[in-house]
């Protein structure tokens, strides 16, 4: 099978040569940096450690995410992960293995089943990730407790879902869209660690907040609309 890791980024020099060290040579295919106008030295230190860097210079998760599945060299498996050495590489085998034994499309890494650092995953974070999955367990009877970063999924099932959302709501775009789609989701336990430099999102309160309110009107949107789809029936 060949897999392919994306990982989107925005200075983050301190950890991405480790990342990208400590992908398991025996799994993965390609390693492909999706860089978004650093200007720490993101790029080149991700090149000399081996990834393939691609440049992105419009802004947005969603986007590099994007970006970095159009360049992918024909995978069966696309994987997604932080660049901040939040989550651990190494753990790649527990994401893959329902996807290889044919249990799963979409696998989520759930920071929230697993002991993790309270300085790691502070307690307004974890809040809004299980409101958030709570939501989406009553609107979409889809048993999750998390809607964290590190994922993965077969590649054909990807491009059937057509995502389109740019910024931070691709990933639970991602979970939704599997989900309306009857698609099998299955959550894995995974580490979770503090990150290495200042987060982007939930460092600071607008960012917290807004990413909280975005997330959430998301996923009564789509529940929304998909109702409303149904009840309208076959034109």
């Amino acid at each position: 099978m060949r897999v392919s890791v994306i990982i989107p980024t925005h200075n983050e020099a301190q950890a991405i040569g480790r990342v990208v060290a400590d992908l398991p040579s025996d799994l993965v295919t390609e390693g492909i940096v999706v860089d978004s106008n650093s200007s720490d030295g993101t790029p080149e230190i991700a090149a000399r450690s081996g990834a393939r860097v691609i440049s992105e210079p419009r802004r947005g998760y969603g986007r590099a995410c994007l970006t970095g599945m159009a360049a992918a060299n024909s995978p069966d498996i696309v994987v997604f992960l932080d660049g901040d050495y939040s989550d651990r590489p190494s753990e790649l085998p527990l994401l893959l293995a329902p996807i290889l034994e044919g249990r799963a499309d979409i696998t989520l890494g759930s920071r929230l089943k697993s002991q993790h650092s309270t300085r790691a995953l502070p307690w307004h974070q974890a809040f809004g990730n299980r409101l958030a999955a709570g939501m989406i367990r009553l609107l979409y009877g889809l048993e999750i407790t998390d809607l964290g970063p590190f994922r993965a999924g077969r590649a054909e099932i990807l491009r059937a879902l057509a995502l389109e959302e740019i910024t931070y709501g691709w990933a639970v775009e991602m979970i939704l869209k599997s989900a309306l789609a009857g698609y099998r989701v299955v959550e894995v336990p995974v580490s979770y660690y503090p990150r290495i430099g200042k987060s982007k999102i939930s460092g600071t309160v607008k960012g917290t907040l807004g990413a909280a309110w975005f997330i959430l009107s998301l996923i009564v949107r789509y529940h929304v609309r998909h109702r409303r789809a149904a009840s309208a029936g076959p034109v």
